[in-house]
């Protein structure tokens, strides 16, 4: 029949069914096959309509096969890829592949600081190394220093050198150094300014960074004001269409609650709120983010977690350090200020929350503002809080002075090195259940965890027996520097009476998991330039937790003067009372 057919329907004819059993094949091929297909169609493979010789000369020689036997006149046909098209290897639901960052480029003012070179530069070379960061990613300094490009890199890399965690790898280097820059300037600086814009906009287009800039402020909170409204003013937060630009600030918030919303309102006219990410380096410890997969990915232990099994909850962290050259910083701030309005609070509210609707930076506020909002503080404040002062003494093998005595502090400091407080929260879940926050330089150790004691067993048959070592159940979360968990619970000794003791079953990172635990400034840095505000404490926590601190800072600065506590031990002796008046005893970390 096709011999009736001209010759042109007959290529039709054929093509048409070339092309249909194609189809079918890459139907039956699957998804990946079949995307394959598609991107080989969009780089110049023959349509159906094409002579059926075009379309096997097309199958020999791929995307050279579409400009084949083109006319000297005409252009050929660039490909073009599906504006649908997606890589197959990027599969939502592959979890292997770790998240990325697109173009983009780090500001740093303050490089030249004590965080910088310890946590900062180090953690952006441990992303880069890890394939985390874009191949053109830029860093690019800001500080009182007569530096060039080259000084600048030579810093990070000593840096890097001393504090990276993975190990260093030059080809890793040498691409991250290429994308270096520094400027030289004060905060008053219009023109340093003006060559911060210019720098950006060169990397631009030198490293493809698309204009999207995360703004780090490593500074003093007294330089935030000046240092956004300088970006202002000479254009930096204007992102260009498609791109972003965010702000990264430091804590402390403010000094207090009046303070803490000046702040915010400063930077919020510059920024919006959902481009200012306030880091506390704590939510970024692995073992912080597993309380909430503690919690809610397991159905042991949500049961229980509530008035009604557990009898308070206590939550430490003790440094075995002093103030060292910290003095001009510390004097004046405090540790409640400096460690139970941010680090502690948080730990709280993440130990205290309802499981939110789903792990985004609006369900978690949601339900951390929720635990904030209904702390209440104790009756008795002069009962049931304690400041306390570090005395000179015998700490580590070595003699240390005391707080009073370290340099750079006035003799009539009443600046608290240790604090101790006791919270209640009123809803349903936690009323009644006390939790117990403390906090203390020159302490035993160094250690930071999230003690939930139990309530005792209401009815024991082995009392007549050998029990004097069995005390509460407890889940102690230890956030650093051994992180993982501990579940205490009584158990049979060996033997033919029956004598029960205390013994602890333990989970640690280092031993269940074959990778480390990455730094947090790592996770958080990533997540500034994703976008992801998970693990940022929003201004609203900001406030909640000055709210809470304000009434005893105030309370303390009109009664007494701290009390005395030895290097090397747990705290004033004060503090072990305000828990003996509640029948409890502090955990012994």
């Amino acid at each position: 029949m096709s011999e009736d057919l001209p010759a042109e329907t007959v290529g039709e004819t054929k093509a048409t069914k070339e092309a249909k059993e194609t189809e079918a094949a890459r139907e039956a091929a699957g998804p990946l096959h079949s995307q394959q297909a598609e991107e080989s169609r969009a780089a110049g493979a023959p349509k159906a309509g094409k002579s059926s010789r075009s379309a096997r000369a097309g199958k020999k020689s791929g995307a050279a096969g579409a400009t084949k036997g083109v006319k000297a006149d005409e252009k050929p046909v660039e490909p073009v890829a599906p504006l649908d098209w997606s890589n197959p290897l990027r599969d939502p639901q592959d979890r292997r592949l770790p998240r990325i960052a697109g173009p983009s480029g780090l500001v740093i003012f303050g490089v030249t600081g004590d965080l910088s070179r310890r946590k900062l530069m180090p953690a952006v070379y441990d992303l880069a190394n890890r394939g985390l960061l874009p191949p053109g990613f830029s860093l690019v300094g800001f500080a009182r220093r007569d530096w060039e490009n080259q000084d600048f890199a030579e810093v990070v890399h000593d840096a890097v050198k001393e504090h990276a965690r993975t190990p260093f790898r030059e080809e890793v280097w040498q691409q991250l150094a290429e994308g270096m820059r520094f400027i030289p300037g004060d905060f008053d600086d219009d023109e340093a300014f003006e060559q911060l814009r210019k720098a950006v906009q060169e990397l631009d287009t030198s490293r493809g960074t698309s204009g999207n800039y995360a703004f780090y402020l490593s500074v003093p909170p007294k330089f935030f004001p000046k240092v956004v409204q300088q970006l202002k003013k000479h254009g930096l937060t204007d992102a260009p269409e498609g791109s972003w630009r965010r702000a990264v600030i430091e804590k402390p918030f403010g000094h207090d609650l009046g303070s803490a919303r000046e702040l915010n309102a400063l930077v919020h006219e510059v920024f919006d709120p959902e481009q200012v990410f306030r880091i506390d380096h704590y939510l970024g410890k692995e073992t912080v983010q597993n309380i909430l997969a503690l919690r809610f990915a397991n159905q042991m232990y949500e049961p229980i977690w509530n008035r009604s099994y557990v009898d308070h909850v206590q939550i430490t962290m003790a440094e075995d350090i002093g103030i060292g050259g910290r003095a001009g910083y510390y004097d004046g701030i405090g540790a409640a200020r400096d460690v139970i309005q941010n680090h502690l609070l948080q730990l709280m509210a993440l130990t205290a929350m309802e499981e939110p609707a789903a792990f985004d930076a609006r369900s978690l506020l949601t339900e951390k503002l929720k635990v904030l909002r209904a702390v209440r503080l104790p009756d008795d404040l002069g009962a049931h809080t304690v400041r306390g002062q570090y005395e000179g003494g015998w700490q580590g093998g070595a003699q240390v002075p005391g707080y009073l005595e370290e340099e750079g502090i006035d003799p009539a400091s009443t600046t608290d090195t240790y604090a101790a407080i006791k919270l209640g929260v009123d809803n349903r879940r936690w009323a009644g259940v006390p939790f117990y926050l403390r906090t203390g330089k020159r302490l035993g150790r160094r250690v930071t965890e999230i003690a939930v004691v139990f309530q005792r067993a209401p009815h024991s048959p082995f009392d007549s027996t050998a029990t004097e070592e069995l005390g509460e159940n407890a889940i102690v979360i230890r956030v650093q520097p051994d992180e993982g968990m501990t579940v205490r619970f009584g158990s049979k000794v060996p033997g033919t009476s029956m004598e029960i003791r205390d013994v602890s079953m333990d989970f640690a990172y280092g031993e269940s998991f074959t990778e480390s635990s990455p730094e947090a400034y790592e996770r958080l840095i990533l997540d500034v330039l994703l976008g992801d505000a998970n693990l940022f404490p929003r201004h609203q926590e900001v406030e909640e937790s000055w709210r809470i601190l304000d009434p005893i800072e105030e309370y303390w600065s009109t009664h007494g003067k701290p009390a005395q506590y030895a290097s090397g031990g747990w705290g004033p002796r004060e503090a072990d009372e305000m828990l003996a008046r509640d029948g409890r005893s502090w955990r012994r970390p």
